[in-house]
């Protein structure tokens, strides 16, 4: 039936779409980042790596909340952990990210890039 092959070849490329969008992020991390990191409790470390998994198939997916931080000329961006912490992130290129740092938002907010 032409009809059906022709459903799942359209499938097929949307299937395509979606894996190819972000090729999977490469993640590099400052030792600011890997201090603060080892400070984080095991539960926080474990929604950090869920997270992390999440941002490598695509960084900009909608439970990661990935915003630009003002001043918007630094490139520097953050994205969620969870309600209260942010992993704090450069792109180096189109799919190479550096982690600066990550901590509560309160906190890191503050912080001048």
């Amino acid at each position: 039936d032409p009809h059906l092959s022709h459903g799942s070849h359209s499938n097929l490329s949307w299937d395509h779409k979606e894996i190819s969008l972000f090729d999977m992020v490469e993640i590099f991390v400052t030792e600011e980042f890997e201090i603060r990191y080892k400070k984080l409790t095991p539960a926080i470390r474990k929604k950090a790596e869920k997270q992390e998994k999440i941002f490598k198939e695509n960084p900009f997916y909608p439970s990661l909340h990935t915003e630009k931080l003002e001043p918007k000329s630094h490139e520097v961006w953050s994205f969620r952990i969870d309600k209260r912490y942010r992993i704090i992130f450069r792109f180096i290129s189109t799919n190479k990210a550096l982690f600066l740092t990550v901590g509560p938002h309160s906190w890191i907010y503050n912080i001048k890039f």
